[in-house]
């Protein structure tokens, strides 16, 4: 009896997937380090105390802003100096839901981020015919110029003026009995602990959610429009809509960001969203890769701790974090992301 032919298996979609590490293919490796990682962020629930909580909280919070301004700037094209305004309008918008109309905390992410979606859009109309350094130029106006106008007296009726708005805690569903009682165990959880466990679940969502969106017809078409735009446009992709629409999505994740922010912290003041918030996530989105959905998240982390670790250096600590970010980008120039796909690939060859 004839042997059957053989039938080809069909190549992967990224190349890169066929390759293995010790004889596991890359696939298998990203789907492990995914789970444990995941496994270890549910863990530091348990291990951590509160405090160490809060600053994870928002580490992860900033990661959201992150992958807002790495939609737009990584696989757009499109760069930004003003996603501090996107949060700060995300935060403003669920603080004054909480505050004055007394609307639970989860449903203000929706509506703070469809508020960024809208502005969003609204600015990026307008700045089609902008680029590089002009439009760079334009979103640093934005920046600049909100807290400004939330500090605006004819809106202290609802953005609380200078001295902002505080907000009431959020309180854990799974309190037992006595505070000292809560957190001990799986069932029981203090307020902390549940924040946290909120904010890395719409993390995950969002995560999710950027995946897809960039591995798409639309993703193709905005990293297109990254890499040509004049050659996009001949393929009947229409720059105009979809630079409108990255825009407004990149607002929606920031937004969300801003107000997950707003719910951590309990308060919300126009000093909180300066231009330096802006850089800060700049700086997130370079360390930790312009086109990295993990990356975001070790970005989101290190503006987080590293300025944290340098104030240990009185009367210089701006001067140790910016010789750190030096160091950082000569050693990762790629990013965090770049630097493990380079030893991925020295592994390969080995």
């Amino acid at each position: 009896m004839a042997n059957a032919p053989a039938v080809d298996k069909p190549a992967p979609d990224n190349p890169a997937d066929g390759w293995s590490v010790f004889g596991i293919r890359l696939p298998t490796w990203r789907k492990g380090w995914s789970g444990a990682a995941l496994f270890m962020s549910l863990a530091f629930c348990w291990i951590f105390d509160d405090f160490a909580l809060f600053q994870l909280t928002n580490g992860f919070i900033y990661a959201i802003a992150i992958l807002g301004l790495m939609v737009l700037t990584g696989f757009n094209g499109q760069f930004s100096l003003g996603h501090s305004a996107f949060f700060a309008v995300g935060a403003y918008t669920a603080a004054i839901m909480m505050d004055q109309w007394q609307v639970a905390y989860y449903w203000t992410l929706l509506p703070a981020g469809v508020m960024c979606l809208l502005v969003g859009i609204l600015f990026g109309l307008p700045a089609l015919r902008l680029g590089g350094l002009y439009l760079a130029l334009a979103t640093f106006a934005l920046a600049v110029a909100t807290p400004q106008l939330l500090k605006y007296e004819k809106f202290e009726h609802w953005t609380g003026g200078v001295q902002g708005l505080d907000l009431d805690k959020p309180e854990s569903p799974f309190v037992c009995g006595d505070d000292e009682d809560s957190g001990s165990f799986l069932g029981c959880m203090s307020d902390d602990q549940w924040i946290y466990l909120f904010v890395l679940a719409v993390l995950l969502v969002m995560c999710y959610c950027a995946y897809n969106l960039v591995r798409g017809r639309t993703g193709r078409a905005m990293i297109a429009i990254r890499d040509n735009p004049i050659a996009a446009q001949t393929m009947g992709i229409n720059t105009a809509l979809y630079k409108s629409l990255t825009f407004g999505v990149s607002g929606l994740f920031t937004g969300i960001a801003g107000a997950l922010s707003a719910i951590a912290i309990q308060f919300v003041a126009p000093d909180s969203f300066t231009f330096i918030l802006a850089i800060s996530f700049l700086v997130g989105l370079v360390v930790g890769g312009l086109v990295s959905i993990p990356g975001a998240v070790f970005g989101g982390l290190f503006i987080l701790y590293v300025p944290n670790l340098t104030e240990d250096f009185q009367g210089l600590a701006w001067t140790a974090y910016g010789v750190m970010l030096i160091v950082v980008v000569y050693v990762m120039p790629m990013g965090a992301a770049g630097l493990v796909k380079m030893l991925t690939a020295k592994l390969i060859r080995r």
